[in-house]
C-alpha cells in the first residue's frame, strides 16, 4: 500500500474541540492506513485563552499574526497528495481571494461540523451577507469531497453543487470512556459539558434545573462553564469544574444523566451532538433538545429523551432522577449505539477511504 501525504489545515490545535474531534484524534489511526498528516493549525491556544477570557483585542492581534503564518504555510506547502481543510482557510476572507489561495493545495477535502455558512449568510451585517454570503458554498463546490458531520450540513453541500459528499458524524474514542454504575443511595447527578461560549443554552433552561434539583434532591455538575455561573442559580449551588482533555471522561463518569439543551435555530441545526455521544459512551441516559443531529443520535425512549419545551424537559429529568433502573437500561443502550456507530474504530476506515481516494485521484475534483 503506497503512502499518501496530507496537509491538514485545522482551525485549532487539540485545545479546540472542533479540530481535536474532527481531525486530530484520527491521526494515529490514519497512519495505519498509510496516510501521513502534516498539521497546520490557524489559531493558537493563546487565541482561545483570549476568547474565553473576553479579551477581544488580544484575540484579534493573535488572529492577525496566525493568519500571516497560515499564508506562509500555503506558500511553502510543497508536494502533497491532498489537502484537508477545516471549514475554510481564512475566516472573513472573500471567496475570490480564498479561491486563489486554495489552488496551491488542490485537490482538497473540506470538513464541517457546524453551520459555518450561517456566520456569513445570516450575519446582521449587510456587507458581510453581500460579500461573503455564498463563500462557503463556493468552497464546498470546488472541493473534491465535502465531509459533513450531519444531514443538515450535507444538504447545504448538495445545494452548493458539491461533487461528492460523505456524512461522517463527530465521534469519540470509546476506549477513553468507562461505564460506571453509581451506588443506589447516592443523589443522582445531572451533568453538562461545554464551554463559556455555549453556557447560554444551559442558562435558558435554568428554572427547570433549579426545580428538579431542589424538589428531587439531584445535583448539578457543570464541566467547562465559567465559575461565576453559580450566581445565576437560585435555591442550590451547582458544582463547576474546569474542562481539560485529560479529565473530561472522568468528570462525565461522575454523572448519572447527561443533558444537551439547545435553542431551535439555523446555527443549532448544524451542530453534531458530540456532548450526547460522550454521555452515551459513559453509559449515561441523556435528555436533549429535539434539534438537528440530536434527533438522529438519541433514540427517544431507548437511549434517553428528546425534549421540546420546559414541561417535557422537567418530565424527562424527573423520570430519570427517580428511576435508577431506567437510567441503567438507557445507559447500556446508549453505550451500544456508540460502539456501533459513534466511535473512532467505525468511522476511521471511512475517513481514510475519503482521503486516499482523493489523494490517489480516484475522485473527481
Amino acid at each position: 500500500m503506497s503512502r499518501i501525504r496530507v496537509l491538514l489545515f485545522s482551525k485549532y490545535s487539540r485545545r479546540g474541540a472542533s479540530s481535536r474531534l474532527r481531525s486530530l484524534q484520527y491521526l494515529p489511526l490514519l497512519r495505519g492506513y498509510g496516510i501521513d498528516v502534516e498539521v497546520h493549525p490557524l489559531f493558537s491556544d493563546e487565541y482561545l485563552d483570549a476568547i474565553y477570557g473576553g479579551n477581544s483585542r488580544a484575540a484579534m492581534v493573535n488572529a492577525w499574526r496566525r493568519g500571516m503564518q497560515r499564508f506562509m504555510d500555503l506558500l511553502r506547502s510543497g508536494d502533497h497528495d491532498v489537502a484537508w481543510i477545516e471549514g475554510e482557510l481564512f475566516p472573513y476572507l472573500p471567496s475570490m481571494v480564498e479561491s486563489l489561495l486554495v489552488r496551491s493545495v488542490r485537490p482538497y477535502v473540506v470538513d464541517y461540523d457546524d453551520a459555518l455558512f450561517h456566520r456569513y449568510d445570516l450575519s446582521s451585517n449587510r456587507l458581510v451577507r453581500g460579500f461573503l454570503g455564498r463563500k462557503i458554498d463556493r468552497v464546498m463546490r470546488d472541493a473534491a469531497c465535502v465531509v459533513a458531520g450531519n444531514g443538515y450540513l450535507a444538504d447545504r453541500a448538495a445545494l452548493a453543487g458539491a461533487s461528492r459528499i460523505e456524512i461522517i458524524p463527530t465521534v469519540v474514542d470509546d476506549g477513553r470512556y468507562e461505564t460506571v454504575a453509581h451506588d443506589v443511595d447516592e443523589r443522582p447527578v445531572i451533568g453538562w459539558v461545554g464551554s463559556p461560549l455555549t453556557e447560554d443554552y444551559l442558562l435558558e433552561g435554568r428554572e427547570v434545573l433549579e426545580k428538579v434539583c431542589v424538589e428531587h434532591g439531584a445535583r448539578l455538575l457543570l464541566v467547562g462553564a465559567r465559575e461565576n455561573i453559580v450566581d445565576r442559580f437560585n435555591g442550590f449551588e451547582p458544582e463547576v469544574v474546569a474542562w481539560s482533555e485529560e479529565s473530561e471522561a472522568a468528570m462525565i463518569a461522575r454523572m448519572d444523566i447527561g443533558i444537551m439543551p439547545l435553542r431551535d435555530g439555523p446555527w443549532e441545526r448544524g451542530k453534531c451532538g458530540y456532548k450526547i455521544i460522550q454521555y452515551m459512551a459513559c453509559g449515561l441516559p441523556v435528555v436533549a433538545s429535539n434539534v438537528g443531529a440530536n434527533i438522529d443520535i438519541v433514540n427517544h425512549g431507548k437511549t434517553g429523551f428528546l425534549a421540546g419545551d420546559p414541561a417535557s424537559w422537567e418530565k424527562s429529568l424527573v423520570q430519570l432522577i427517580t428511576d435508577r433502573a431506567m437510567r441503567l437500561r438507557m445507559g447500556q443502550a446508549g453505550r451500544a449505539s456508540v460502539e456501533r456507530t459513534y466511535c473512532l474504530k467505525t468511522q476511521a476506515p471511512r475517513l481514510a477511504d475519503v482521503l486516499r481516494s482523493v489523494g490517489q485521484g480516484r475522485c473527481a475534483a
